[in-house]
């Protein structure tokens, strides 16, 4: 008789220690499936903020992309400035992304009998090579004005060139433009412009710079409004290569600001825009 009552007593000492184990193991998974619930929550939230954030930068976007300009209202606004009487209008940017209007023509006066410049410019113009001379100096136009037909002409041949150099179409183009504007993007189409070389050197490249004529330039077109628009190591920033021979009329005091930093128009601009 005690050994059965003892039985009894072990099966439900068992049967207790089963439930009450059944019982700690269900409250230790809550336990831990409310801590992957929290943890799951905290993932969820992280990713809805970050997916807000990104959400809101292309909204940004978006919103900065309505009030941008196009390239047509970017150019009719630099042709209004540079016809304009403004102080800045010999600032005006002209290059890929800030073309000018094809229809613009400014009023212009003869340097020699093939080159004019802006009527505005004439007279520093005529100083700078008048003083030139006296200093020795044997300078050549090689470019001033050009209108957009002539422009035109001047790309195509360029990369016709290329073309028969056997490069394919869209590869000529391409290079083509890294030594052509595109009509609608060159400064020579606004009158300020000029390419000068030294009479005793004509080869347009890098090498002019060695010349007498090009230090002379380097060294005092600020005194007569031009500045050296295309420095080296200055690319990434104007987007054209380096051009020792290729000067732009910006006005004396901008020149002297910007040949006396080293920098470039775009650079000068920024710095203006910024209060500096």
């Amino acid at each position: 008789m005690k050994k059965k009552k003892m039985k009894y007593r072990l099966i439900k000492i068992l049967c207790i220690g089963i439930i009450f184990g059944a019982l700690i193991g269900m409250l230790l998974m809550g336990l831990s499936g409310r801590a992957r619930i929290k943890e799951v929550r905290e993932e969820c939230k992280t990713t809805e903020n970050k997916l807000k954030k990104e959400n809101e930068q292309l909204q940004a976007e978006a919103e900065k992309a309505k009030v941008q300009p196009s390239s047509e209202a970017i150019a009719k606004e630099n042709a209004e400035k540079l016809a304009s009487k403004d102080d800045d209008w010999s600032l005006v940017l002209i290059n890929s992304e800030s073309p000018l209007d094809t229809s613009y023509a400014p009023s212009l006066t003869k340097i020699t009998d093939d080159y004019s410049v802006d009527s505005r410019i004439a007279d520093d113009t005529k100083k700078m090579f008048q003083d030139a001379a006296d200093a020795g100096m044997s300078l050549n136009i090689v470019s001033a004005y050009c209108d957009n037909e002539t422009l035109k002409e001047s790309f195509n041949n360029e990369m016709l060139n290329w073309i028969y150099q056997g490069e394919a179409p869209l590869d000529a183009y391409d290079k083509t433009k890294q030594s052509v504007a595109l009509p609608g993007t060159s400064e020579h189409a606004t009158g300020l412009a000029m390419d000068i070389t030294s009479s005793d050197y004509l080869g347009a490249d890098d090498e002019e710079e060695n010349t007498d004529e090009a230090k002379w330039l380097k060294a005092n077109c600020a005194n007569y409004g031009y500045i050296l628009r295309y420095p080296a190591e200055k690319s990434d920033i104007t987007g054209v290569g380096y051009e020792p021979w290729h000067f732009r009329y910006v006005g004396k005091t901008a020149a002297k600001e910007i040949m006396g930093q080293g920098i470039t128009l775009e650079e000068y601009l920024e710095q203006q825009k910024d209060g500096k």
